[in-house]
């Protein structure tokens, strides 16, 4: 039979105590030889620091922002087909100098690109209310409106959208700066048109 008596409150205190300085403890840096096992701290600085960047970064992701390609896969444009971008750079071609005869006229209102266009014998496309093609391939309109200082404000452009094939495009715009014609897969959202940041 046991003859040793159970501890008494005290001794069960002192492990209790010496456990929570051991816990609180954990994590902290200490200065070397510091007498007391912490480390100095800066007179006003905080113990605790700011957690850092995420570790996760996706490949690719350019300038390292997490979720970056994730969070800008609206703004990625399709692949196109060899064959096909070949008939987009042929159309480009033929849109080029019409955009650049204009912009030399100091003419780039939505009404006189897409007369200018039409002549070269596209057909306005025309979609349903639900989104679907009904046909015709040239989409010209003017600018988004953006705010600018106290207010919302249509920049002076048009802008051109040829669809030649389904994963074909060619984008265009003509301001009082420049004009701009290129090819482009279509954006998942926004079809041939480039979509604004800020989704």
């Amino acid at each position: 039979m046991s003859t040793s008596s159970p501890a008494g409150p005290a001794p069960l205190a002192a492990l209790a105590l010496a456990l929570v300085a051991s816990l609180g403890a954990c994590g902290d840096l200490h200065a070397p030889g510091s007498p007391t096992g912490t480390s100095p701290s800066p007179s006003g600085a905080s113990s605790l620091s700011a957690p850092g960047a995420s570790p996760y970064v996706e490949p690719g992701a350019g300038d390292g922002a997490p979720h970056h390609n994730e969070n800008n896969a609206y703004r990625r444009e399709g692949d196109m087909a060899p064959a096909h971008e070949k008939d987009a750079r042929r159309e480009a071609d033929r849109i080029r100098p019409v955009l650049k005869r204009l912009w030399e006229e100091h003419t780039w209102d939505p009404a006189s690109v897409r007369a200018a266009l039409l002549r070269l014998g596209y057909e306005e496309e025309r979609v349903s209310k639900g989104g679907k093609r009904l046909g015709g391939t040239l989409t010209v309109t003017g600018m988004l409106a953006r705010w600018k200082d106290d207010g919302y404000v249509t920049p002076e452009r048009t802008r051109v959208a040829l669809r030649v094939h389904d994963d074909a495009c060619v984008s265009a715009f003509v301001q009082k700066s420049n004009f701009e014609v290129r090819t482009n897969g279509p954006y998942p959202e926004t079809g041939c048109f480039e979509p604004p940041y800020g989704h």
